[in-house]
């Protein structure tokens, strides 16, 4: 696949970005919101006109068109509304789904991504920030729309009286830059608030992933403490947020109500000196009233605004993180006798590691420090940019960073420990990889002793398997993972700890099984072809390790010694510590 940049983006460009995406939309919402609020103001001017022209006068005729011009007025007013926040609601979705596809496929892109998010994280961004993000639209139509209405408005008082007409044109902007100075506080308090709860839901996604090996450890109290303490730290400053937002809200409304009796005070002393009439000053109450909904429009804009930013800053976050590696483009090579090789190899715990894995062995790694284990295999998934190790791990004679990530996965397949199930069947998890050979199915099912859990079930193959196998226990879990990658059937197959949750029965059937499908005489045993599988199983099961063609020891990161299970079980007293039990 060629290799994508992510773009530079931030808050700024992202919202930027999302209005131009939906242009005709925003531009036709604007309008019709722009009519509707316009019409809006043109209510007070038809009624001051009414009283004056028909109701003062007496005039039918004059009455019945007014009120006839007032049910259109009413008609263009409610339809410009429905029609203009339609659009805007349209668009608004329409960027929510693409935003989160967005950083959905961020999150999924097998060269992996340097945010230092966790997955709680990624999905509440993907989630929340994401819809909070295409808010900008709404902001935007509402505050353009509020801006037409005040300049209606105020283009109708400067017609009845030029001063008052001004104190309205200058104070309202006065008021709203003034209301604008409690917004950066409301940004802050909201981007602590979003984070803390993105943080609390990564935690409680961790604990209840993890829920079983907690209760096995009898760790679940101290996690609940975390969780709680997380909790309660997420309400205190969602609350801190909630206050300062409705602090905003009723200083927004107070100053709002305040300009209105100021407005209408002045009107009503002009009318009684004679300076404006009858309908003039009802025009005029009307519009003050009026006008407090557009700056309360604009008040709500800007604490929209403040909370969009937050969550823009977030979601660009994802969108623009590099890559975790930046794969080659080459294609998958032949195979060579030596499929899978470490030379020189140094990455966290891990120390000048040199390892061969050639056509046609099982090879056993026994790793004293987790650490190892868990370094080898991000190399072996190449999972780890060429940057953060030295030396080379290479597949049939070719560096991992040259290869492209297609040509890797053809190549090699790492099961990990912790096998991930997902809801449907039996059927569909075993046939999950795009390798999978239906064909393959029974041999596999035997192999991994899968049969037991197939026979169980009325509806064998087909049996309905809930989300991350929750209906299943860890054992069967894992033999549903070791018969999907023997189904796969990868050139190099590398598999951690495949049988630690299994009886001492099953396993020593597993581990014959494993040998027989990989490495038995159909597939070529004994015979020199290049072209024969590899399988490396990083394992301290002594009776997986008895399958092995030889066992590589690494303790203190380095390869200590290498040889058969037997021999090593009988010379080295550590070795036989660690696997024997």
């Amino acid at each position: 696949m060629p290799v994508r940049e992510p773009a530079r983006l931030s808050a700024a460009r992202l919202l930027r970005r999302t209005l131009r995406r939906h242009l005709g939309r925003l531009g036709g919402g604007i309008a019709l919101l722009s009519l509707h609020q316009a019409a809006e103001a043109a209510v007070p001017l038809a009624i001051g006109l009414i009283v004056e022209q028909a109701v003062a006068t007496g005039d039918l005729t004059a009455l019945a068109a007014s009120v006839a011009g007032l049910i259109g007025l009413f008609t263009v007013l409610t339809f410009a509304w429905r029609f203009g926040a339609r659009l805007t609601e349209t668009a608004i979705h329409r960027e929510t789904h693409r935003l989160r596809v967005e950083v959905a496929d961020r999150a999924l892109d097998p060269r992996g991504h340097r945010t230092g998010l966790r997955s709680g994280e990624m999905l509440a961004i993907a989630a929340a920030d994401a819809e909070r993000t295409a808010l900008i639209i709404r902001a935007t139509a509402v505050a353009v729309a509020a801006v037409a209405a005040l300049t209606v408005s105020s283009v109708v008082l400067l017609t009845i009286d030029v001063p008052l007409g001004l104190g309205v044109l200058l104070g309202v902007p006065a008021l709203v830059l003034a209301l604008q100075a409690l917004a950066p506080v409301v940004t802050r308090r909201t981007a602590d608030q979003q984070a803390a709860a993105g943080t609390t839901t990564a935690l409680a996604t961790d604990l209840v992933n993890g829920l079983r090996a907690l209760r096995g450890l009898g760790a679940q109290h101290n996690a609940a403490r975390r969780y709680r303490e997380s909790s309660q730290h997420t309400l205190a400053v969602t609350l801190r947020a909630t206050t300062m937002g409705g602090v905003y809200q009723g200083i927004t409304a107070g100053a709002s109500g305040l300009f209105l009796a100021a407005v209408a005070g002045a009107a009503g002393w002009m009318a009684v000196g004679g300076r404006i009439s009858i309908g003039e000053f009802i025009t005029v109450v009307g519009l003050a009233q009026f006008v407090a909904e557009p700056v309360r429009a604009l008040g709500f804009c800007g604490q929209l605004a403040a909370a969009v930013w937050a969550s823009a800053g977030r979601v660009a976050r994802v969108l623009a993180a590099a890559p975790a590696v930046l794969p080659g483009q080459r294609p998958a090579p032949r195979p060579t006798p030596v499929r899978l090789a470490l030379t020189g190899v140094s990455y966290r715990s891990l120390s000048d590691v040199d390892l061969q894995v050639r056509a046609g062995e099982l090879i056993g790694v026994v790793a004293h420090d987790p650490r190892d284990a868990q370094a080898l295999l991000d190399l072996l998934r190449g999972g780890v940019p060429a940057d953060d190790y030295r030396g080379t791990v290479s597949v049939d004679a070719v560096a991992v960073s040259e290869l492209t990530i297609d040509a890797l996965r053809e190549r090699v397949l790492v099961e990990p420990h912790d096998t991930a199930l997902f809801e449907g069947t039996l059927r569909s998890n075993l046939l999950v990889h795009a390798g999978g050979d239906a064909d393959q199915l029974p041999a596999a099912i035997s192999a991994a002793c899968v049969d037991d859990i197939v026979a169980l079930h009325p509806a064998g193959l087909d049996h309905p398997v809930t989300e991350r196998g929750a209906s299943l226990s860890g054992g069967q879990r894992q033999r549903i993972g070791l018969a999907r990658a023997l189904v796969t059937d990868p050139p190099i197959l590398v598999l951690h700890d495949p049988s630690t949750a299994v009886d001492p029965a099953t396993e020593q059937r597993l581990a014959v099984g494993l040998r027989a499908a990989r490495h038995g005489p159909s597939r070529g045993a004994g015979v020199d072809r290049v072209d024969a599988p590899a399988t490396v199983v990083v394992t301290s099961s002594p009776t997986l390790l008895t399958q092995a063609d030889r066992v590589v020891v690494l303790d203190g990161g380095r390869v200590t010694v290498t040889g058969r299970h037997h021999d090593l079980a009988q010379n080295d007293p550590t070795y036989r510590t660690a696997v024997l039990r």
